[in-house]
């Protein structure tokens, strides 16, 4: 099992942490860097290689990760000279990747497992499955509908509502095959993946997840999974 770890932003929400030091290396609880949890994760989970996508700082995460022998992994590294968003660095590099594998941001700390989406991807036969997290998001407001035949009327309200969304995890099983049509060397987001599926017909499969899951993009989030640590490092490698 294989998989395509994101490592080439440049982490700009983070700064100034980021100015010296690549997002996916900073350190959790002084003991682990983020992409090493990962990396320690996709080994527990029956993987046995992975291919890094780099740019910002890149050189700092080859010596840090090296060949991923310290890890029973087989790395290797995919250079961006340019951003070429979630995707393109995958496409550039398609021919040297397995019929089914998986693509994932590296700066994610979740327990979820990496083979299961993998495999169920596999058995479904989908061209795209993307790990989903339900996010609840609480207005503190009274949310006006507006309507009426000049729009200046209020159709509809609700008080401080609840609202529901399924959001991507960034972490997706990928089929090799589904890639083929786009032009190696040109960028392609997720969205312009997803929505090109869904405009030809062949739709993406969710694989919804309840977990634990935190996207480390902000300072405030950074701050969480330290001081969550303590508590989560048996969840997250509870074989160290």
């Amino acid at each position: 099992m294989h998989a395509v770890i994101l490592a080439g932003g440049r982490g700009v929400r983070l700064r100034p942490y980021t100015t010296a030091l690549p997002k996916p290396l900073m350190p959790i609880g002084d003991e682990f860097a983020i992409l090493e949890i990962v990396l320690r994760q996709l080994h527990a989970h029956g993987f046995n290689s992975a291919s890094i996508a780099i740019g910002h700082l890149g050189q700092l995460i080859r010596a840090y990760c090296g060949d991923g022998s310290q890890w029973d992994l087989q790395l290797d590294y995919w250079h961006e000279d340019s951003p070429l968003g979630t995707m393109g660095p995958v496409v550039l590099n398609l021919d040297s990747l397995p019929e089914h594998f998986l693509v994932m941001n590296g700066d994610i700390m979740t327990d979820l497992d990496y083979r299961e989406l993998l495999s169920g991807h596999i058995d479904s036969g989908a061209p795209l499955t993307v790990a989903t997290y339900d996010r609840v998001v609480k207005v503190d407001f009274g949310v006006l509908e507006i309507g009426g035949a000049n729009g200046d009327r209020i159709a509809a309200f609700r008080e401080k509502p609840v609202e529901h969304f399924s959001v991507s995890m960034g972490v997706y099983a990928v089929s090799r095959e589904t890639l083929r049509p786009f032009s190696a060397g040109e960028a392609l987001g997720f969205d312009e993946l997803v929505l090109h599926l869904i405009d030809t017909g062949s739709l993406p499969r969710i694989h919804p997840f309840d977990g634990y899951w935190l996207d480390i993009g902000r300072p405030d989030d950074y701050d969480r999974a330290n001081e969550e640590w303590e508590s989560l490092r048996s969840v997250l490698l509870p074989n160290t």
